[in-house]
């Protein structure tokens, strides 16, 4: 619902070229209450004013010498990009007014001003307009909750899955590579049991906010789940580029945290996979992570292991281009 701090405080521009009908309708939303209130006597302003301001309503008149409000409804459809004018049309001209509703205004009024009638419009209008934005920040909220994990904000699988195709693509396109990193806590049941699911959620926020510093801005660090995590790396050159990069989420992971009043410690297993070493499609380089993970936490924990044994990885080589590398099974 709209509240009535949420319509007095709604954002109006009133444009008119006679100064006298500007004075008229900025006295009369005033006496409503209205706070937000802006207005010009120069049409050709007006696009710009709504570009920077986002108004919830304007009202236009729709004759004005040089640029006619029909013409300013044209240029602000350029600016629109839902399409949504929230437009008012003023005019003295009753033909003018099913002209106005097809040129895209959702409402008018008639001069001379009724401003009992004028007050009923203006306000229904707004509350329309308000509701209408209220249900845009509904879906979007809708939309990032579907594309989150909602404990530590990170992008989730769906999300994940998005970004590690677009880098793949990217990849192909540039003859490049990128990786995917796939990590999961050591002990972290232990620190659950011990100290309890609240404290296990808060460690999870935490080593989020350390995996997202660790890596590079282009870069998706991703929650797949209980203690799992997995990061995409947009594109490496350089095979010792990425040892340095697990290396770096490893020691970040391992460092200790302050957890109600008590000092935590935690280190983190790796696995690691190349595009195309170790597969070209989303899937396959997630499994071959996830297998890279479990020989890690089998070799005893707290290091990282690449999806293929490679000597030519362990020394730093190329890795930019698809056929650099050869998988030595």
């Amino acid at each position: 619902m709209i509240s009535r701090d949420d319509m007095l405080n709604a954002s109006i521009l009133i444009v008119d070229d006679l100064e006298t009908n500007v004075l008229l309708l900025e006295q009369m939303l005033s006496t409503a209450g209205y706070r937000c209130v802006t207005s010009t006597m120069d049409p050709r302003v007006v696009c710009d004013l709504h570009r920077d301001n986002q108004y919830d309503l304007i009202l236009l008149d729709l004759q004005m010498p040089g640029m006619d409000g029909f013409q300013v409804m044209e240029d602000l459809k350029e600016i629109e990009a839902d399409g949504y004018l929230p437009v008012l049309a003023i005019t003295a001209q009753p033909g003018h007014k099913l002209r106005a509703l097809a040129a895209g205004a959702k409402d008018f009024i008639a001069k001379p001003f009724d401003f009992m009638e004028a007050r009923t419009r203006i306000h229904n209008l707004l509350e329309v307009r308000l509701l209408y934005k209220q249900l845009e920040q509904y879906s979007r909220a809708l939309e990032s909750m579907a594309m989150h994990d909602a404990l530590t904000g990170l992008p989730n699988r769906r999300l994940l899955t998005d970004r590690l195709s677009l880098a793949i693509a990217h990849a192909h396109r540039n003859t490049s590579a990128m990786a995917v990193m796939y990590l999961d806590l050591d002990g972290f049941k232990q620190i659950n049991d011990n100290l309890g699911h609240d404290a296990g959620d808060m460690l999870l926020k935490m080593v989020a906010g350390r995996l997202v510093a660790a890596v590079r801005q282009e870069d998706t660090v991703a929650r797949m789940g209980g203690d799992e995590f997995v990061i995409g790396l947009w594109e490496i050159s350089h095979a010792d580029g990425v040892v340095r990069l697990v290396s770096k989420v490893i020691q970040a992971v391992s460092q200790p945290y302050r957890i109600q009043g008590r000092s935590v410690s935690i280190t983190a297993s790796v696995g690691v996979s190349i595009y195309p070493l170790h597969g070209e499609a989303v899937e396959t380089l997630m499994k071959s992570a996830d297998l890279a993970l479990y020989e890690a936490k089998h070799a005893g924990k707290n290091d990282y292991r690449f999806a293929v044994c490679s000597d030519l990885l362990a020394m730093g080589g190329d890795v930019s281009g698809p056929h650099r590398i050869e998988s030595q099974a």
